[in-house]
């Protein structure tokens, strides 16, 4: 077995009480999978070299940039077709997360398990090294299903639900002041979308159309703004951070220099010194 072989599971949550959702980072030069399925849609981005799969009595590859479905109880293998082996980032889904935003809730069909989609693609892996570093639940809930949603409505042959959202501001309004007010321990998602007689698809649109990003982006730079108030008046960062919500200091810092462009420690430093 080559030593860059590798296989590291993350398992996030949809909410914090919500469904599992199993994420897969590989790296094999010479593992070949016994033949199995899944459940659930496998659905992979091929990141590196050229994987070959057996797949409803063929032969599939997959390169670099291209999306792999692989649906409910297909039987399947999975091994390298180049002698460099191959790399890619997979997730596990439940098919209703895919049918959310489809008419009638069908469930998707993909007659193609081989996708070329650039754009999709890079979402995918940016959601999936994302939430595999830090499984947080709404981010998670925010970005998965909204991503497998596009995925079903693009290449899927179920056709995609209308998107407009009657009342879309006060729905997003109101999601965001729940947010808000139950920021140490959010609601989820589906819950939300329940309360307001939404689909969680639905939810997402009315919140991304209204406020310009998804809800656990505006529920972050909400705590960001929370935990400046905090670090002026003195306190570290790792007190802070559980104060407004984050997982740990980490998350904090992760999301304070993605909105301010510097570490939660350096900002206190800056307010500090030039308070006196």
């Amino acid at each position: 077995m080559g030593v860059r072989e590798q296989a590291r599971w993350t398992r996030a949550r949809l909410g914090r009480c919500g469904p599992p959702v199993d994420l897969l980072t590989a790296r094999f030069d010479r593992h070949e999978y016994a033949p199995h399925a899944h459940e659930q849609f496998t659905i992979g981005v091929t990141v590196g070299g050229l994987e070959a799969i057996a797949y409803r009595g063929g032969r599939i590859v997959s390169g670099p940039g291209s999306i792999v479905v692989l649906e409910p109880g297909e039987m399947h293998t999975g091994g390298p077709a180049a002698p460099e082996g191959y790399a890619y980032q997979a997730l596990y889904a439940d098919p209703a997360l895919l049918a959310d935003g489809t008419l009638g809730r069908a469930l998707p069909h993909f007659s193609e398990p081989v996708l070329d989609d650039p754009e999709l693609a890079g979402a995918l892996r940016l959601a999936h090294t994302d939430i595999s570093a830090c499984p947080d639940p709404l981010e998670a809930e925010s970005r998965l299903p909204w991503l497998l949603t596009a995925l079903a409505r693009r290449h899927s042959t179920s056709r995609a639900s209308d998107d407009t959202v009657p009342g879309a501001g006060p729905v997003a309004l109101a999601v965001r002041d729940r947010l808000a007010d139950e920021l140490l321990a959010p609601p989820s998602l589906a819950v939300l979308a329940a309360d307001l007689g939404l689909s969680r698809y639905q939810l997402l649109r009315a919140f991304r159309t209204t406020m310009g990003v998804p809800p656990y982006a505006w529920l972050a730079q909400y705590r960001v703004t929370r935990a400046r108030t905090l670090l002026e008046a003195g306190l570290r960062p790792a007190e802070v951070a559980g104060l407004v919500g984050f997982a740990d200091q980490a998350h904090l810092t992760r999301w304070f220099r993605r909105v301010l462009g510097v570490t939660p420690a350096a900002y206190r430093n800056s307010v500090q010194d030039s308070g006196h």
